[in-house]
């Protein structure tokens, strides 16, 4: 099946219609929140990141306050995560450079973003799209996935994916449509076993397994 235009936007409609008023699953309640869950959850479950800054974030959700940690106060704080040991070395670089550079507040620049330690382009993308309310898709693993085997935008590395879902999705759907194929990955088309008999766009799909 070749992949047209008018299939695209058949399958956002779809998607659209299935997760609308989706967001992020991430728990916060301050911008600088938002920053540590999104670097914690790299190879991490939301629900694990969740678990954890509920425990930490009642006492320490500041720049100034993670730095009173300290190295081995913060990999105890975040241990039951995964990678935590560089997780909290990049998160107190961060914290670091917040105080210094930007008053403690989260930047709402790409480029002052993606300077951060732990802060790559994938949650410079989440935090411009969430915080700031700028058109962003962040490729994460779920949206690399599913638009590979839907087709909506090819490649063999997240930007490639990412810049072929710019060209694909008109650029007002684009914080929203990140949603969406993060959570058709989640609930639908997973990894290692897609659902594929419930999935709503099945007759569309190239690689669906009901073919």
């Amino acid at each position: 099946m070749r992949i047209t235009k008018a299939i695209k936007k058949t399958m956002l409609e779809r998607l659209e219609q299935a997760y609308k008023d989706t967001t992020t699953a991430l728990t916060y309640s301050t911008p600088f929140e938002l920053m540590i869950a999104v670097i914690l959850s790299a190879q991490c479950t939301d629900t694990r990141v969740n678990i954890i800054t509920a425990r930490m974030f009642p006492r320490y959700n500041t720049p100034a306050k993670i730095l009173e940690l300290g190295q081995a106060g913060l990999e105890q704080e975040i241990r039951d995560c995964g990678l935590f040991r560089s997780k909290a070395k990049n998160i107190l670089a961060t914290c670091e450079k917040l105080c210094r550079d930007y008053g403690g507040q989260v930047p709402g620049i790409f480029a002052d973003l993606v300077q951060l330690p732990g802060v790559g382009r994938k949650t410079a993308n989440v935090l411009l799209s969430q915080l700031f309310g700028v058109p962003a898709i962040a490729v994460d693993t779920h949206v690399f996935r599913v638009s590979n085997r839907l087709q909506l935008a090819s490649g063999d590395t997240p930007l490639a994916v990412e810049q072929g879902l710019m060209r694909a999705i008109p650029r007002g759907q684009w914080s929203d449509a990140h949603h969406w194929l993060i959570w058709h990955g989640r609930k639908v088309c997973k990894a290692a076993k897609p659902l594929c008999h419930i999935c709503p766009l099945q007759d569309l799909c190239p690689s669906s397994l009901g073919k």
